[in-house]
C-alpha cells in the first residue's frame, strides 16, 4: 500500500506525521517504522508521530521513536503535532490533545507553538548532575564548554550505565551564557545519536537551572543546534507549574512511500 506522510521539523527535530484518524496505520510494526524513519532507506526522521482522534479533545499524540519503539513524551513532536492539526483544520489557534504522559494544551501563531508541559516536582539533584522527567526521562550536566564534548560516545555511557541500565535516560549537556540562558547538546534515547533538539530536554535543562539556582529567571532562553526555544514555569514551592515550551513548527513536505 502506499502511505501518505507528512514531514515537520521543529528547531531541526524532524518528524514524520501521519494522519491516522481511520486507525489504519500498523503501529506494532517496529521494523516498518524504523525503516520510515531510516534516512538512508526510508523518509529519515528523529521519530514518527500518530494523530489519531479523541473522544474527549481534539485529538491523540501517539509517538514512536526511530527505533520503531512507541516513546514517552516528545516536546518538540508535541508542538509538531499542533502545527499539524492546524494544517488538517482540526484547530485553529488553541488546542487541548491527549497524549502518553496527559493532556496538553497548545497555542499556535505565525509557525510558532507554545505547548503546555507536565507539572514537575521530583528533581534529584547531585555534585555531577540532575535528574527529573519532564514527560521523558533527563539527564543534566552542566559544562564550562558544551561545544567540546562528544556527545555521542559520552552520551551513550550515561544513558546505558548506571543507575538506568535498560530503561536508559536522555542526556544533556549544558553550558550556561547569561543569567537566563544556556546552551544545550542532547543525547536521545531511542534515536542513539545526539539530536539538534530536544524539547523535553530543554524543558528539563530550565528547571534542573533554576533549582540548582542557577537562574532566577523563569523565562529561560535555550540554544541548541537547531535554533532557539523557549522555557517559562511558575514556582510554587517545590514544584514547577504552567510550564511551557515555545518555538517555530514548521512544516516540510509532504509525499507517498510504499510500504
Amino acid at each position: 500500500m502506499n502511505l501518505h506522510f507528512f514531514k515537520y521539523q521543529g528547531t531541526g527535530n524532524d518528524f514524520i506525521m501521519i494522519d491516522n484518524r481511520e486507525l489504519f496505520f500498523p503501529k506494532n510494526n517496529e521494523t516498518l517504522i524504523n525503516k520510515l524513519c531510516d534516512r538512508k532507506f526510508g523518509i529519515g526522521a528523529d521519530g514518527l508521530i500518530l494523530l489519531e482522534p479523541s473522544n474527549t479533545y481534539d485529538f491523540k499524540m501517539i509517538y514512536f521513536n526511530a527505533d520503531g519503539k512507541e516513546g514517552s513524551m516528545c516536546g518538540n513532536g508535541g508542538r509538531c503535532i499542533v502545527a499539524f492539526a492546524k494544517q488538517l483544520n482540526i484547530i485553529n489557534t488553541k488546542t487541548t490533545f491527549d497524549a502518553v504522559d496527559g493532556l496538553h494544551y497548545a497555542t499556535i501563531e505565525n509557525e510558532q507553538v507554545n505547548l503546555k508541559m507536565i507539572d514537575v516536582s521530583n528533581i534529584e539533584v547531585t555534585n555531577d548532575f540532575s535528574f527529573l522527567n519532564t514527560g521523558s526521562p533527563h539527564h543534566i550536566r552542566f559544562c564550562d564548554d558544551v561545544a567540546s564534548i562528544n556527545v555521542k560516545e559520552l552520551g551513550a555511557k550515561i544513558r546505558y550505565g548506571a543507575p538506568y541500565f535498560e530503561n536508559g535516560t536522555n542526556v544533556n549537556f549544558v553550558e550556561q551564557t547569561s543569567e537566563n540562558s544556556f546552551k544545550v547538546r542532547t543525547y536521545e534515547r531511542g534515536v542513539e545519536n545526539e539530536t539538534l533538539a530536544c524539547g523535553t530536554g530543554v524543558t528539563a535543562v530550565a528547571i534542573a537551572a533554576s533549582k540548582t539556582k542557577k537562574t532566577t529567571n523563569q523565562n529561560i532562553q535555550i540554544e541548541v543546534l537547531g535554533g532557539t526555544l523557549e522555557v517559562s514555569f511558575k514556582k510554587e514551592d517545590n514544584t514547577y507549574t504552567n510550564v511551557f515550551l515555545k518555538g517555530p513548527a514548521q512544516f516540510v513536505f509532504e509525499g507517498n512511500i510504499r510500504i
